[in-house]
């Protein structure tokens, strides 16, 4: 029954050998914990234990995928005790028997066959399908986590900084005003600048006296895979940090961690402040299955964990208070290790996801008739009047605005309709952004839906994650393109695989508003034009909207954020810079400016601009205008070209780009971002696959940043590039 895994200890053996030599009365009890609950817990850390086991032989029998354990952390199920069945928990990927503890507790759970059906990726495991095995259930209040490195912290702060403010504004929301979140993430981990910066974000929006629930717990075990933590350093970086309750708790001894998570618990529900609770642990077994952790520790600190293992030292608590026996608690022992075995042999058996179609059904769910109803619908009438409510909106007439006029206007409007609606960022505030897109929505809708957060990047995509999952429809915003690559993983890692390793029980609904391309002038360099779309559009299920006029960025906006709340999209809307305040196609025509109105444009729908006959020239962004331009210039010289704006860079709109493709048989893809990587290149791609067999040519930036003054346009797609390749295409 002993552990399996080369140069590993034997874990069950060690257990049974130590707990036949404890004896009655081998410590001072020290305070009481009930008797019933104490044999509780240590059944649930045996669980845990069990479970790492199993998924070690499985793995070895190549039936299981997946054996990091949580050996060594079983004092967390204190942690889940302490804490009631509707604080909703993000995990470190070694607390398994704080999911054990947690999931006992609610009628239905099998923590142990859910554990075990991910570990042998069963279609049938209740939370991911057999995507990924995940420590998460929706009825435990358990939001499933696949983060090594911290990532999922900054949601947790959102999500304590929203469930308050969700019932301040009658939000709907699925966990009670006073609920408090809890996050684990290991010692290694809480040195990552995301961790970093959310526990930052915490204490600084606490400071300020906005209400912050969150325990943070850091589960030390000493280690990060090899490398040691320095005994004091999770100590002396986070003890001493001012507007941080920081509570220390030997995670090897029951009572010790578990009267600490009691305090940490109390504070974070009753004064709404973040504490950090620090619990020392052991690591046993190993990183994974394949680790052979004698090749970097000695055989004296393996020995030392070993004697500390908090399943031994709960089993010593117990004994010692007289609440059983020797041959009891190895009775309980085998009894679980018995059921682990046999649930085992029974998952083995199970269907596992086997075509493409079950693995991505809850990537990237599209109802778009659903879509376009939230599109056009009207708020609905106060109580008491008695107007019959429209099910579709009139179009509204609007003066002809600029495209970031357009936005500033869409945005009032979508907070005016939807209270379930929040607008925020770095200085989106008071100073209305910073080419004034924001200009007047603080002052309209107030501080609570459309506010100032942290220059943190992570900290504005992490207040997101955590709106959004208390109800809200959050549209964030990233200053510039440039600066959301700091924060790329809380879009991919975090807002973009939650719907998938959770099968659709949870979901990221968001529209992320980013500054962004290039061509700005007067002020540049690489930060401020940026062309680097190929990080956003290659993560699976993300929306990409990329609008070039007014109109049109009323209309993407409105799907965008319709998108996200009917379907729980992850939308990114990147908004032009150097057409904000466009007004001019030509000089002095004000071309550009156009009338928002509430129309419905879907999802990979495109736009054309004219019917010319001899030439298409795909497009998006700035290269619409440029493009249009230099269609009028080949007009001069008799050739018809149209016009077609992408509009939407993920998913591409195929069936309108292979029919204006094939309505000329001639196309030339005008693309600002970059030769290799760039938006030409998936363009290329999806008129080949689709059957097109016309002429086709490209034209891009270079690959290169982009450089301060005019250096820029050396680099940077032009409509002269534009001409020229267009008459070698048709000549």
């Amino acid at each position: 029954m002993g552990e399996v895994g080369r140069g590993s200890v034997d874990l069950d053996a060690a257990f049974r050998t130590a707990v036949v030599g404890l004896g009655a009365g081998a410590v001072d009890a020290g305070a009481g914990i009930d008797a019933a609950f104490g044999l509780e817990l240590f059944e649930s850390q045996v669980a845990s234990r069990h479970l790492d086991l199993a998924a070690r032989r499985l793995g070895v029998a190549r039936q299981g995928f997946y054996s990091i354990g949580s050996s060594g952390h079983e004092g967390n199920a204190a942690v889940a005790a302490a804490l009631r069945v509707d604080d909703p928990a993000l995990l470190h990927y070694r607390s398994g028997a704080f999911f054990v503890q947690r999931c006992k507790r609610v009628s239905g759970l099998d923590p142990i066959r859910d554990v075990l059906l991910g570990v042998v990726a069963a279609a049938s495991d209740p939370i991911s399908g057999g995507r990924h095995k995940v420590f998460g259930s929706a009825a435990a209040s358990i939001i499933p986590q696949t983060s090594t490195i911290a990532s999922h912290l900054p949601r947790a702060v959102g999500l304590a900084f929203a469930i308050e403010r969700a019932a301040r504004q009658g939000i709907s929301c699925r966990w009670p005003r006073d609920a408090v979140v809890v996050c684990s993430f290991g010692d290694a981990s809480a040195n990552h600048s995301t961790a970093t910066g959310a526990i930052n974000a915490a204490v600084h929006a606490s400071h300020q006296g906005v209400p912050m629930p969150i325990v943070f717990v850091c589960e030390d075990n000493g280690l990060g895979i090899s490398v040691p933590t320095p005994a004091d350093w999770i100590e002396r970086a986070y003890g001493p940090r001012p507007g941080l309750t920081y509570l220390a708790a030997d995670g090897c001894d029951l009572p010790d961690v578990l009267g600490a998570a009691e305090d940490a618990v109390h504070l974070a529900r009753t004064w709404r402040v973040p504490v950090f609770l620090h619990m020392r642990t052991v690591r046993l077994g190993g990183h994974a299955g394949s680790d052979v952790e004698a090749g970097y520790r000695g055989p004296a600190d393996i020995a030392a964990d070993l004697a500390r293992d908090p399943l031994l030292g709960t089993a010593r608590y117990l004994l010692a208070t007289g609440v059983t026996d020797t041959s009891d608690l190895l009775a309980r022992y085998d009894r679980i290790a018995d059921r682990v075995r046999a649930v085992s042999d029974e998952v083995v058996r199970e269907a596992r996801l086997d075509s493409a179609s079950a693995v991505i059904a809850p990537l990237a769910p599209s109802h778009p008739p659903a879509v376009r109803a939230d599109v056009l619908r009207t708020p609905k009438p106060a109580i008491g009047t008695t107007t019959t409510p429209r099910t579709t909106l009139t179009p509204t007439i609007s003066p002809r605005m600029t495209l970031a006029q357009a936005i500033n206007h869409t945005l009032g409007e979508l907070l005016a309709r939807d209270p379930d609606v929040l607008v925020f960022g770095e200085d989106v505030g008071r100073k209305g952004g910073v080419y004034g897109v924001t200009k007047g929505l603080r002052k309209r809708f107030g501080a609570r839906r459309v506010f100032d957060t942290l220059l943190d990047e992570q900290a504005v995509l992490g207040t997101a994650l955590g709106t959004a999952l208390a109800g809200f429809v959050p549209i964030p915003e990233i200053q510039y393109l440039a600066y959301v690559h700091n924060a790329a993983d809380q879009i991919r890692g975090e807002a973009a695989t939650l719907q998938f390793f959770s099968a659709g029980r949870y979901r990221n609904p968001m529209a992320v508003r980013i500054a962004g391309l290039a061509y700005q002038k007067g002020f540049g360099g690489h930060f401020h034009n940026d062309n680097s779309l190929a990080a956003l559009r290659d993560i699976p299920g993300v929306v990409v909207a990329v609008p070039a006029r007014a109109d049109d960025a009323a209309a993407l906006l409105r799907t965008c954020v319709s998108a996200a709340r009917v379907d729980g999209r992850v939308c990114v809307f990147v908004e032009p810079i150097a057409l904000y305040h466009t007004r001019d196609l030509h000089p002095g025509d004000d071309g550009w400016l156009a009338s928002p109105t509430t129309e419905h444009v879907p999802i990979g729908s495109a736009r054309v601009y004219g019917d010319g006959t001899d030439l298409t020239i795909v497009t998006f962004g700035n290269g619409v205008p440029m493009s249009l331009r230099t269609a009028d210039r080949l007009a001069d010289r008799g050739v018809r070209a149209r016009v077609l704006d992408l509009r939407w860079l993920n998913p591409l709109p195929i069936t309108d780009l292979l029919e204006q493709a094939v309505a000329t048989g001639r196309v030339l893809v005008a693309d600002e971002t970059r030769h290799s990587g760039g938006v030409s290149e998936s363009v290329y791609a999806a008129l080949l696959d689709a059957g097109y067999r016309g002429t086709l040519a490209r034209v891009t930036s270079l690959d290169s940043f982009v450089p301060l003054g005019p250096a820029a346009d050396t680099v940077l797609l032009s409509e002269t590039d534009i001409e020229k390749a267009a008459l070698a295409l048709l000549h």
